[in-house]
């Protein structure tokens, strides 16, 4: 046999093994602890929902009211530290790091200044006037009218108290979904196209009472 034919496999085979071990051992040297802490501001006020993430294990946890958090991790994981309003981190596992290890985690705030905004408003009647000449379709095609009557929904409103069932439901949606909407951007029901529709509606219906009056 030739061992000059033979002699570029060997080379490359010997370096398939050497490649092979050093990733079976590295993986090997790689550890599993537990890493907990606390997470604060700058002030040293706990932060919750702060979210630790895995990049490359795809996976992650947040932190509780009190700023602790704890998950799995394995030796040489880098770990990154988000929180809305707070610059990023960016914490990796040390190769030493014990079995429990915990941490101490501070966030320093991050302020971002906007340009002035000058908002005008103009008269009430020009407002009006820009109001009224908005095609917006007001079709209430099988709603019978009588029905959004505002003075009669408020009314109703007003003189129909919840009862002992309706208070404890009331209670428990709100305390269900206060834990979720926690960490959620507040809703403006200033920007709800339908809140806008019925307040146009209800100017043009007053424009035709006062037409109709005159």
């Amino acid at each position: 046999m030739n061992v000059r034919k033979i002699y570029p496999f060997l080379v490359v085979f010997l370096v398939f093994v050497g490649l092979t071990t050093t990733q079976k051992s590295n993986a090997q040297s790689r550890r599993v602890i537990q890493l907990s802490g606390i997470v604060t501001d700058t002030t040293g006020a706990f932060l919750p929902g702060v979210n630790f993430y895995v990049p490359k294990a795809g996976r992650g946890t947040s932190s509780l009211n009190n700023g602790f958090f704890s998950l799995p991790l394995l030796t040489g994981d880098s770990v990154l530290i988000s929180c809305v309003g707070f610059h990023r981190q960016a914490y990796v596992v040390p190769q030493d790091a014990k079995e429990f290890t915990s941490i101490l985690v501070e966030l320093s705030p991050d302020v971002t200044f906007l340009k002035e905004v000058v908002v005008t408003m103009p008269t009430e009647e020009l407002f009006k006037e820009a109001v009224l000449a908005l095609n917006v379709p007001l079709d209430n095609t099988g709603i019978d009218p009588k029905n959004l009557n505002a003075e009669l929904l408020a009314l109703m409103v007003r003189t129909t108290p919840m009862d002992g069932n309706a208070n404890y439901r009331y209670y428990i949606e709100q305390f269900s979904t206060s834990a979720d909407n926690k960490f959620h951007p507040i809703y403006n029901p200033f920007l709800n196209p339908l809140n806008w529709v019925k307040f146009i509606k209800d100017i043009k219906k007053k424009r035709r009472e006062s037409q109709n009056r005159n």
